[in-house]
């Protein structure tokens, strides 16, 4: 069973690149039954080589270190966002709100669904779970910072239309995303991190990792590629069915699955951190990857629009600010005292629900 696992691994980055590539230079497929199995084998290999490239990135990790290796996994991560937000902007007719409803959908499905889940499942098998109250305040305001910075100051600014910024604000707000998000990387891993470190005996599937660095490397960019050229022709399908079937709201929905597309890796990790009683390694992941995706998603998003001279809208609105307001309250109250519990889970969930709700019937 291990031997197949590791061949997997190796050859699903390629798969999942050639399937890219046959899908993105054959053109469409004419009979509907065959686009439509077309499109569910893409999916699947999406998601499972997501996984497969997360593998190959802590398989690095464990050879460069720890606090380069948790880099070196957010990034590769991010990246993944990144690349499908960008290019579903720069494809067909302009989509200013994409990268703000992704972002938003990010820290919704963190801060509430993961969240709530390592809470509850934790809570119900361990009664109560410990965290370290310095590290989680210090990724709650980072978090908290940047999100009002990007998602709620835009509705307020006068230089331009509600929702977006002049060109000297979103330079000057995309630079502190990212100078404010290197100092919290430096502080993570350097400077106090003995405030977010939480040591473990053991980990899963160290002992399953048997390729050399160089291939590891060369099979995680391989998978990078195959998995943003898989998202994108995806995305852009399903796009395509809800806009046929006059679904609202459509970049909400796009957004929610590119979000839950990043996360999965991540939240499967943080949720088995949770249930062994490890909380503050779950909140590490989670919370981590909220503050990537705003610190990282959104200077890049910009850079494109800057570049290609698309509109960017990034203001949320009045509903989803009171959402986003909501999460980041209960977030701040629910770490304040050190433990959580299961009914501390179940408030996040409650949030979560209400998100989905109006992602759906808005």
């Amino acid at each position: 069973m291990s031997s197949r696992r590791k061949a997997m691994r190796i050859i699903l980055p390629v798969f999942a690149l050639a399937l890219a590539g046959a899908m993105h230079f054959g053109g469409p497929l004419e009979p509907l039954p065959a686009r439509i199995a077309l499109v569910c084998l893409a999916a699947v290999t999406l998601v499972v080589t997501v996984f497969v490239v997360v593998h190959h990135a802590e398989a690095v990790a464990q050879r460069i270190g720890e606090p380069y290796g948790t880099l070196l996994l957010t990034f590769a991560v991010t990246t993944i966002e990144v690349s499908v937000i960008v290019s579903m902007m720069l494809k067909g007719a302009n989509n200013p709100s994409l990268a703000r409803e992704s972002v938003f959908s990010t820290v919704m499905i963190v801060c509430t669904g993961l969240v709530g889940i390592c809470l509850t499942l934790g809570g119900w098998r361990h009664q109560y779970q410990d965290i370290k109250r310095q590290g989680t305040s210090a990724f709650l305001a980072v978090l908290i910072a940047l999100s009002v910075l990007t998602l709620i100051l835009p509705d307020y600014t006068l230089a331009t239309k509600p929702g977006t910024f002049s060109t000297a604000q979103l330079i000057f707000v995309s630079a502190l995303s990212v100078l404010l998000y290197g100092a919290f990387v430096f502080a993570q891993t350097d400077r106090h991190r003995d405030d977010f470190v939480f040591h473990v005996e053991t980990e899963d599937g160290t002992g399953e990792i048997a390729t050399s660095a160089s291939a590891s490397i060369a099979l995680l960019a391989t998978g990078l590629v195959g998995v943003v050229l898989l998202a994108e022709l995806v995305a852009s399908e399903v796009e395509r069915g809800l806009i046929a079937f006059h679904v609202p709201q459509v970049d909400a929905v796009i957004g929610a699955l590119i979000a839950l597309l990043v996360l999965m890796p991540e939240g499967v990790a943080a949720i088995r951190a949770a249930l062994s009683n490890e909380l503050q390694r779950s909140l590490n992941v989670a919370l981590g990857s909220a503050c990537a995706t705003i610190g990282l998603t959104i200077p890049a998003v910009a850079v494109a629009s800057l570049v290609t001279g698309r509109d960017l809208d990034l203001g949320l609105g009045q509903g989803d600010t009171v959402l986003l307001v909501l999460a980041l309250t209960i977030s701040v109250v629910s770490f304040s005292t050190g433990k959580t519990t299961v009914l501390t889970g179940l408030v996040h969930l409650v949030v979560f629900v209400a998100y989905l709700l109006l992602v759906i019937v808005p």
